[in-house]
């Protein structure tokens, strides 16, 4: 399984920024995905997930109310809207995919991952 992620860039505080990740090769239409950000100096963290079986998402307290997860499950995509980005929100960005059905898996140790996409706010 790839993951590739893309749509980071350079924006300012309060600025929208979308992510996007689609999984090529073997694929599994029931597979869940999330994304994880790591800032410069700091340890990978959770940001979101999503669920295709139960269509359930979970969100870090951090990005709740700013950021969406959704996705296309016929397309094994998922997208993270980002709105109100802050500068602490500057990270690289990566996106995650696990086969498993509890989506607690995905959210905490994924199988798969994909390359990271840099997101930077600039105050």
């Amino acid at each position: 399984v790839q993951l590739q992620a893309s749509g980071g860039g350079l924006v300012q505080a309060g600025d929208s920024l979308r992510l996007s990740c689609g999984a090529s090769g073997r694929t599994f239409s029931r597979s869940n995905m999330g994304w994880f950000r790591q800032a410069p100096g700091k340890e990978r963290e959770f940001v979101a997930a999503i669920s295709w079986s139960g269509g359930g998402t979970l969100l870090a307290d951090s990005v709740k109310g700013r950021f969406t997860i959704s996705g296309d499950s016929a397309k094994n995509a998922v997208y993270l809207q980002m709105n109100n980005l802050r500068p602490e929100d500057t990270a690289v960005y990566y996106c995650a995919a696990d086969p498993e059905d509890s989506i607690v898996v995905v959210a905490s140790t994924p199988l798969y991952w994909g390359q990271g996409t840099l997101v930077t706010v600039s105050s």
